[in-house]
């Protein structure tokens, strides 16, 4: 090792190996393998539940939404979200959670949780904060 590269940090980079993650998302989800690959690229360790055969229930999606604005948690893709408008008449906070565990693909995925803190949807920024 030369003097110039003792003191060197290492590359922004480099994987920092130990951080474990919460990912619910949909394996076919072309998002949740984009924000899956760029958490793994980054050393992230996930651990996986497929909201398709494992759905959230009422009472976990109302402890995961917490005090945040529900409707961010709504996939606006979704063909119910697009049929019922619910841009124009979204639903009460109650409905959209009680929707959203009958209906997991109304959900904005991936959903990657760590720490106490909550990305919805591929956000590069949230995701490389946690």
């Amino acid at each position: 090792m030369s003097a110039k590269s003792a003191g060197r940090k290492p590359a922004s980079g480099v994987k920092k190996p130990g951080r474990k993650v919460s990912f619910l998302h949909k394996p076919n989800c072309t998002t949740c393998r984009k924000a899956r690959k760029f958490l793994e690229n980054r050393g992230v360790q996930l651990h996986f539940r497929d909201l398709g055969k494992e759905r959230l229930s009422a009472a976990e999606l109302e402890k995961l939404i917490g005090n945040r604005d529900y409707k961010g948690f709504l996939n606006t893709r979704n063909e119910l979200y697009r049929e019922k408008n619910m841009r124009e008449n979204p639903p009460s906070r109650k409905e959209a959670i009680r929707l959203m565990a009958r209906e997991p693909n109304l959900i904005r995925r991936p959903v990657v949780i760590a720490g106490g803190r909550v990305v919805v949807g591929y956000d590069e920024n949230g995701m490389a904060r946690l």
